[in-house]
């Protein structure tokens, strides 16, 4: 009963006083938000000291050895039977630490609308961390948790860092004894309470309504961190954006285009109402092509067709691709699109390539593949390309028309 008393008033007090001061941000009033995180240590503290608060399960900070560490450099041992495991851990930890450090400094800067150099950061982390060795500190991450306390305070410079430092290592040298009663749930209401105003649910309800996608990322995050540690938000959050980025490379952007009468532009038909020819299927390919997406692109192509030659009731003979959107193609799409233009020919159906960039147009001379579909096949603009397959349809009637009139004659 003790127990939930203690807490119950620790917690309340400091989340009342934070959500009351910091809310209505009174500067007459920033006084009572700054006693806030001590005055809880005292009351929980005192209040756990006279009711024995650890008779009664309240975990308290306990003994703090007082003092600072003193030199461990004449520990160092450098035998070669430590050093995988010193590489391994410190190969770990850097990257980690980093990586956390990292998040939660962009974060806060974008909350502070600050700018953010990493630059600086992997350089702090390691002096610190340098320093902190030599007398056996702990890993230095830049904390999520006492990153949200110095930007609760106003902290503005790395100056404050070097406050908190000396006030540490006084509180340590002549104050550790009188931290013993300490409850572990103030010091935890604090950290908490702190991070109240850190939570942008506005920016989720907007993230719902542009994105569906973004909000389950920024929910993964925010609840691998709740219910779990930042590291588990973070893999979460990291691993939803990796799926999305590979479903966006495994199936790109692709449509087919028509042309807007008073513009003589071509644009998505699907979007605009743009004029299509017939006879002529005019598709957009908008992003690399590489071996994870040849075969989605050619099905997607063979699907454009069939839509095409059901709906018009014509029969497509010209293909346009516009690959003036494709940045870089790599030998197995190469190898596809000449199997795509061996089911065309099939068909009877030409394929023409219209505006590839440098970098895949040099792949496509290196690869031959300009000289098995010929060099006549390839077009400046889409104009061009539309004009020549229109008047390669008018040639292949008129044969056609030719060819009857023989047989007919005959």
């Amino acid at each position: 009963m003790f127990h939930q008393i203690i807490q119950d008033y620790s917690n309340e007090f400091y989340l009342f006083n934070n959500v009351l001061f910091q809310r209505n941000r009174n500067p007459n009033l920033q006084w009572a938000l700054s006693i806030g995180p001590i005055t809880t240590v005292i009351i929980g503290g005192f209040s756990s000291y006279l009711v024995k608060g650890q008779q009664h399960g309240i975990q308290i900070v306990g003994h703090l050895d007082k003092g600072i560490n003193p030199l461990s450099m004449k520990d160092l041992n450098f035998e070669s039977k430590y050093l995988p495991s010193i590489l391994k851990a410190g190969f770990i930890t850097s990257i980690w630490s980093l990586a956390e450090g990292i998040t939660v400094g962009r974060n806060f800067a974008e909350v502070d609308n600050s700018s953010y150099v990493e630059n600086k950061d992997m350089i702090a982390f390691g002096l610190m961390n340098l320093c902190g060795s030599f007398t056996s500190c702990y890993l230095t991450t830049g904390p999520f948790s006492k990153t949200a306390m110095n930007c609760n305070a106003g902290c503005k410079t790395a100056m404050s860092n070097m406050v908190q430092a000396f006030l540490m290592a006084f509180i340590l040298q002549f104050l550790a004894p009188f931290f013993y009663y300490t409850p572990l749930f103030a010091l935890s209401a604090i950290t908490v309470s702190t991070m109240m105003g850190l939570i942008n649910y506005t920016e989720a309800i907007h993230l719902y309504k542009v994105d569906k996608f973004d909000f389950i990322i920024c929910m993964a995050a925010f609840l691998g961190v709740i219910f779990g540690a930042l590291d588990i938000g973070l893999m979460l959050s990291v691993g939803f954006s990796v799926l999305r980025a590979l479903s966006y490379v495994a199936r790109p952007a692709i449509c087919t285009l028509g042309m807007l009468p008073d513009l003589g532009i071509y644009r998505d038909v699907d979007q605009y109402n743009a004029s299509t020819f017939p006879g002529v299927l005019i598709i957009q390919l908008g992003a690399p092509i590489f071996f994870a997406n040849c075969t989605y692109i050619r099905e997607r192509i063979m699907s454009y067709i069939r839509s095409e030659q059901e709906s018009n009731g014509s029969i497509v003979e010209q293909i346009i691709l516009d690959m003036s959107g494709v940045t870089s193609i790599d030998t197995t799409a190469i190898q596809g699109l000449l199997e795509t233009n061996k089911i065309f020919e099939m068909n009877g159906m030409k394929m023409s390539i219209v505006n590839p960039r440098m970098e895949v147009l040099e792949k496509l001379i290196a690869s031959r593949f300009v000289d098995k579909i010929g060099k006549n096949s390839f077009f400046l603009t889409l104009d061009d390309a539309v004009k020549a397959s229109i008047y390669s349809l008018r040639e292949s009637k008129t044969n056609d028309d030719e060819d009857a009139f023989r047989e007919t004659s005959v």
